[in-house]
């Protein structure tokens, strides 16, 4: 019975030389599974995501995305960014040397640390860079109610 090698072994491939072999057939094997019609996904967007004392902030590179194909949704706790990055036509997969940018649909759904006002949330580019500045609610504002009189 042949040992497993770790995930931090495989990663840093740190391996004895007997095991080598074993991975090598493992990895086929998975590439015959990963290869069956499988449908599409979507990519996944990195982001930067920081807090000021009053915002939370998101930054995303979206280079290559026109923003008609933008899509933000944010709630109070959630922003969810979708988009889709159009491949160049008219190059050939074997005139590639290196092909390493993603291509094709993406979606990013961040949980925020906390509640934001929805409605005063902003998002701008530029140069490629996506920055959506989220308000924080304001737990400590404090307001007078007035009573009416009903008669």
């Amino acid at each position: 019975m042949s040992r497993k090698p770790s995930f931090f072994e495989r990663l840093t491939g740190n391996v004895r030389a007997d095991d080598e072999e074993n991975i090598d057939e493992e990895e086929e094997n998975d590439e015959d599974e990963t290869n069956q019609d499988t449908p599409e996904t979507d990519g996944q967007l990195s982001v930067d995501m920081y807090q000021t004392d009053k915002t939370i902030v998101i930054k995303a590179m979206i280079a290559g995305v026109r923003i008609d194909d933008l899509d933000i949704d944010i709630s109070r706790e959630m922003v969810v960014i979708k988009g889709r990055r159009e491949e160049a036509e008219g190059i050939a997969h074997g005139d590639y040397f290196f092909q390493e940018l993603y291509w094709g649909s993406f979606i990013r759904t961040l949980s925020l640390p906390e509640e934001i006002e929805v409605e005063e949330a902003e998002a701008s580019e530029k140069h490629g860079l996506l920055t959506i500045t989220l308000p924080k609610i304001d737990k400590t504002k404090k307001s007078k109610l007035k009573v009416k009189s009903v008669s």
